[in-house]
């Protein structure tokens, strides 16, 4: 009975052991998760910027949409949604609007980048991100 107790007390410092060699790896995977997550949601604030620049755009009207004014919806639908680390916090997305024509049936891209720096990773060599969303609409 007493080897019994004496065994049970020296297996409380093996598991104390065991948590503080895995407890990285844990911490490591959920940083991992969370900041992959938000650039796959920052990836869909910039696609879905891109689209909104682009029906802003072709909507049929005398005269037509600037590429300054579709620059402005991208960046305004942008506004507070992006979410990002490091020396990029501030820095709004890149937006290039290219047209072949503004008749009827013409094409309208609208391409968006933007920056992405992680919090954690980037010092496991994870650099900067470069997302990107590219949207094509004909003109009404």
């Amino acid at each position: 009975m007493m080897k019994k107790m004496l065994n049970i007390r020296g297996q409380r410092g093996a598991a104390a052991i065991e948590f503080a060699i895995v407890l990285p790896v844990l911490v490591l995977l959920l940083f991992g998760t969370i900041e992959f997550g938000l650039l796959l949601y920052n990836q869909q604030v910039i696609t879905n910027a891109s689209r909104e620049g682009a029906r802003a755009g072709i909507v049929n009207q005398t005269p037509r949409v600037t590429p300054q004014a579709i620059a402005s919806v991208v960046t305004n639908y942008c506004g507070g949604s992006l979410i990002t680390f490091g020396d990029n916090a501030t820095a709004g997305p890149n937006v290039n609007v290219s047209s072949t024509g503004t008749s009827f049936g013409d094409d309208l891209t609208v391409l968006v980048t933007y920056n992405y720096d992680f919090l954690v990773l980037s010092n496991l060599g994870f650099g900067q991100q470069v997302l990107g969303g590219r949207t094509v609409m004909k003109y009404e």
